[in-house]
């Protein structure tokens, strides 16, 4: 069985998902802690539940979802995995910020890819890979399909769907993504998307104002 904290981060109001299972192993899901503050309050976490992270897993390589990476990397010597299409996303990331007035680090590439139909492993427990693009070139989504949960970073949120109009966004990609990929899992499926709140998959089938 699976364990899911969410931590609300950064000036964005991210969503840092930290998943774990009952060996303790866990993974990082678009770690967004930029504050001192907002790591120490992840790190403290991890130790008070004597967890041992696994592995950070990119959603998507937007700023708002990688601002954690280097300080996780450091503190816990562990490796990034992203889909290779979104590389040229996070590697604007320094830049990006600049545009909206944050100064970072520029967050460092992943030292692993994962593709479409491939699995993230950690503990007991294996994650489903879906490749949906759209949003951005390289959004993955990832589906425990035992436990029905589904994380799909900025795909598909409650009523609402992720932005086109950034670097690679397309919508009628994002739409078919939505539609030929997430919306075949079954309508109790758990969503925990990268910004708000949890939704499920009947529900965004039926109520999502956005979606033609």
């Amino acid at each position: 069985m699976i364990q899911i904290e969410t931590f609300i981060f950064n000036p964005f109001q991210e969503n840092t998902y930290l998943v774990s299972d009952d060996t303790g192993a866990c993974i990082l899901i678009d770690p967004g802690c930029h504050f001192e503050n907002e790591r120490r309050q992840l790190k403290d976490y991890i130790e008070n539940h004597r967890l041992q992270p696994q592995l950070i897993v990119h959603t998507h390589g937007h700023i708002d979802h990688v601002l954690g990476i280097n300080f996780i990397k450091e503190e816990y010597d562990i490796k990034a995995v992203m889909h290779p299409d979104d590389l040229s996303v996070l590697r604007s990331s320094k830049d990006f910020g600049r545009m909206v007035g944050l100064e970072i680090d520029q967050p460092g590439d992943p030292e692993l890819h994962v593709f479409d139909e491939e699995q993230v492993k950690f503990g007991n427990t294996s994650l489903e890979v879906f490749h949906v693009p759209g949003h951005s070139p390289g959004s993955i989504a990832l589906y425990h399909p035992d436990e029905g949960i589904l994380f799909p970073g900025d795909v598909l949120f409650r009523r609402g769907i992720g932005r086109t109009d950034l670097m690679g966004g397309d919508y009628s990609t994002l739409v078919r993504s939505i539609k030929e990929r997430l919306f075949t899992l079954p309508d109790e499926t758990t969503v925990y998307p990268g910004h708000g709140e949890p939704t499920t998959i009947g529900e965004e089938k039926r109520e999502n104002p956005v979606l033609p």
